[in-house]
């Protein structure tokens, strides 16, 4: 057991709970706080979402994030706020009335999650408004999925909850005396353990002592061990709050000009749980990544394309940590073409994802990487589809050939995203893509809709 002291809706909290406890649960095995439902267990359908906020940072906004899959020592010295904290007596929250009066809600399963997501939606609008487009309102409800009730209405809760009067409770900006941090160096190494580095040094000490620790920052695949196979976590070692890998520096590397991006950045992907269907390391394969991996005794650097294994095996060492991604530039004349394939456009794991790097001189393709995620065990390079276009015209020819090599090359399994058959020929297709785009560009537009 382990102690969290944070800020629940205004209110001080102290909570002893075991290191794999999520943010759910807490609320409602521990709180008896059962407004925050439990939907799918793994970060999905959004309706658990809570939002949180670091009191000590007086510029920052709320966030939503998916309490199920939210390690609940995190919230140490932050401000949780649940669907129940957001009416003041008999007065709705404009998310709330906003929601009513829109018709939002039939079955109400989900509407917790929803409204929560437009309450970090409309603190945001107060302290910085910038235009409700489309694109934004998408992204903020992305992952909030409704079976029953359809988005228009939740969409028309967004657009009008602006204009409904609203004061911020006394609570609402409360700050938290800061809480010391249990030492890890005391704790046992047989004990359970949830420790929070605040610099690399303490990270890859801590790492060293604990071996078979876990590192955690959004948890987004971790926590799925303990939700759906009911793993039990004892030890974890939280990097969130890592100042180092929280930096991006533009440098030179390699003799190639880019970014260092410490490995504390947010963004969406992952790289260290080596999954064969995560969205974001075949885009940093066809750039050419390097990662550094980082231990008390120093760092080193490798490519991306040596990092990944085997299935969700790296070459990451027991003491190792990844501290940050050197991600090229992309020269004037290089273009990346990314496509994804998934069964649901938001929020959803791709079936197929292609990554394309090319340089097009004279109608001659030069300097191509191509990477896909889906197709093998790890992330991974086609490297003979890209030798059979390397040099070539762009021609019908050479990308038959190309796509020849793809088949010979890659062996997806199947499994409920897509057959072995389905796999092999979405791939192709994409070439297929790749091809009709650079034949032409204005194909590009109807390519898109289409696959939509």
């Amino acid at each position: 057991m382990a102690t969290i002291e944070f800020l629940l809706n205004g209110t001080p909290k102290q909570c002893d709970v075991p290191p794999d406890t999520s943010i759910l649960t807490l609320l409602r095995d521990h709180l008896g706080m059962t407004g925050t439902k439990e939907g799918c267990a793994s970060g999905d359908c959004g309706a658990c979402t809570v939002a949180i906020r670091n009191p000590s940072d007086v510029e920052a906004c709320f966030q939503s994030i998916n309490a199920c899959i939210t390690p609940a020592h995190q919230l140490n010295c932050r401000h949780l706020v649940t669907i129940e904290g957001l009416a003041q007596g008999n007065q709705l929250h404009p998310a709330q009335q906003a929601m009513v009066e829109c018709h939002g809600s039939q079955c109400g399963f989900c509407t917790p999650g929803i409204v929560m997501s437009l309450f970090t939606l409309h603190t945001t609008q107060q302290r910085c408004p910038t235009p409700l487009t489309p694109e934004r309102l998408e992204a903020v409800l992305g992952g909030n999925l409704c079976r029953c009730t359809g988005y228009r209405p939740i969409r028309d809760a967004a657009l009008s909850m602006q204009s409904l009067p609203w004061q911020a409770p006394q609570w609402f900006d409360a700050s938290l005396p800061a809480v010391s941090a249990p030492d890890p160096e005391r704790v046992e190494e047989n004990a359970s353990l949830f420790a929070q580095p605040t610099t690399q040094d303490e990270l890859t000490r801590v790492r060293r002592r604990y071996p078979n620790a876990r590192l955690v920052a959004g948890a987004t695949d971790l926590w799925l061990e303990n939700t759906q196979r009911l793993v039990e976590l004892d030890q974890l070692i939280d990097v969130s709050r890592v100042n180092e890998l929280r930096q991006i520096e533009e440098a030179t590397f390699q003799e190639q000009s880019g970014w260092w991006i410490g490995a504390g950045v947010t963004y969406t992907g992952n790289i260290v749980n080596a999954s064969p269907i995560g969205d974001t390391p075949p885009v940093l394969l066809a750039l050419d990544a390097w990662v550094e991996l980082a231990n008390a005794d120093g760092s080193r650097q490798i490519p991306l394309s040596t990092f990944f294994i085997d299935y969700k095996k790296t070459a990451l060492a027991a003491d190792e940590v990844i501290s940050r991604v050197f991600v090229p530039k992309l020269t004037d004349t290089a273009t990346l073409r990314v496509w994804k394939l998934s069964k649901r456009r938001e929020d959803d794991i791709s079936a197929v994802l292609g990554a394309f790097c090319y340089h097009l001189e004279a109608g001659v393709m030069r300097d191509v990487r191509i990477a896909f995620g889906g197709m093998a065990a790890t992330p991974k390079r086609a490297l003979a589809t890209e030798k059979a276009l390397e040099g070539q015209p762009l021609s019908k020819t050479s990308f038959q050939a190309a796509q020849q090599a793809l088949d010979d090359e890659f062996t997806p399994m199947s499994d409920v995203r897509g057959s072995q058959l389905y796999r092999q020929q979405a791939a192709r297709n994409l070439l297929e893509r790749l091809y009709l785009t650079l034949c032409a560009p204005n194909q590009e537009v109807m390519l898109h809709a289409y696959a939509h």
